[in-house]
């Protein structure tokens, strides 16, 4: 598989790099890359800071804040963790959610993928993943823990209603595995980071990138996904909220009605899906509630039916 080479570390310019990736590199097979971000709490596309963080931590320790842009829960990164995307054609990914798993297993680790997001060695999570389309590309990007700071990621992440919870670093410690531990044959990041881009690459060359390229990049780095607009702003405050969990994860609405039809709609949560939802909430403006029911969400929220989604507005 063709690679492209990302040796940044600003977890603001990661995150428009995969965006241009995605939507602006036009190569007709898959290709992938691997990354890493510089200490940074990166939130999924439709979650909210002020709930998902320990935002006077990360203040503390200058820990970035970072939005993806795709969905799913938030994530702790340090340079002890390596991240991969893979991006490509709709029609010809159809197995990229095994590639991962699969080439850890030929590096020695016993990984399998498990529920809606994750990649489990020995019943601990190592891996948690997200995708997106685009048209007819579809991203997928995940995480790879090494040695993460699980002290940090603790801290960074222990707010009131988290996955992480008060139960602290021991918890932590029985629920996910630094891959480190099952490499012994790797001494370092770098080392474990070189053997799987040869084992991905297969001897297929670097997809090279232009000045053009890393311009356009910069640009949205800088005015896009390292604004306050973007990375605290995204969801509009409304008047009524509904939280849910669902086979696709959390969700939750907050919506205002204006002479009975829906006037303000945002969604938030760790839930799961191809598209954004804010497409979805933007398309559901001047709709009743009651036109919900047999409404198909499923591109915005995996497995989600008509009737559940409806009910998120019931309350």
């Amino acid at each position: 598989m063709k690679y492209l080479t990302n040796l940044h570390t600003d977890p603001h310019w990661n995150m428009a790099f995969d965006e241009y990736a995605l939507e602006g590199i036009r190569c007709p097979e898959p290709l992938f890359y691997l990354w890493q971000n510089a200490p940074a709490v990166i939130i999924g596309l439709n979650q909210s800071p002020y709930a998902e963080v320990n935002l006077p931590y990360l203040q503390e320790k200058g820990i970035v804040l970072a939005r993806r842009v795709t969905g799913g829960g938030a994530v702790y990164h340090d340079l002890g963790n390596l991240n991969y995307s893979i991006v490509g054609p709709l029609a010809l990914m159809e197995n990229a959610f095994e590639i991962m798993p699969e080439a850890l297993r030929k590096l020695g680790v016993p990984a399998e993928r498990t529920g809606r997001n994750d990649i489990m060695v020995e019943g601990r999570k190592c891996s948690g993943y997200a995708k997106r389309l685009s048209k007819d590309r579809m991203m997928i990007h995940g995480t790879l823990m090494w040695d993460v700071d699980l002290d940090v990621l603790t801290k960074a992440l222990q707010v009131p209603g988290s996955k992480v919870t008060a139960k602290g670093i021991a918890s932590v410690r029985s629920r996910v595995a630094n891959l480190k531990e099952y490499l012994p044959q790797y001494a370092s990041m770098e080392a474990f980071r070189t053997a799987l881009q040869e084992l991905l690459a297969d001897g297929d060359a670097e997809f090279p990138l232009g000045a053009d390229d890393l311009v356009a990049v910069d640009r949205e780095a800088r005015e896009k996904f390292g604004t306050w607009e973007w990375n605290f702003g995204h969801s509009p405050q409304t008047s009524h909220s509904c939280k849910k969990k669902f086979a696709c994860g959390t969700v939750q609405v907050l919506y205002s009605l204006k002479g009975g039809v829906l006037e303000e709609v945002a969604f938030q949560g760790d839930f799961l899906g191809n598209r954004p939802a804010e497409e979805l909430a933007s398309a559901l403006k001047g709709k009743r509630p009651e036109e919900l029911t047999t409404l198909d969400v499923g591109a915005w929220f995996d497995g989600l039916t008509a009737p559940e989604f409806a009910s998120l507005f019931e309350g």
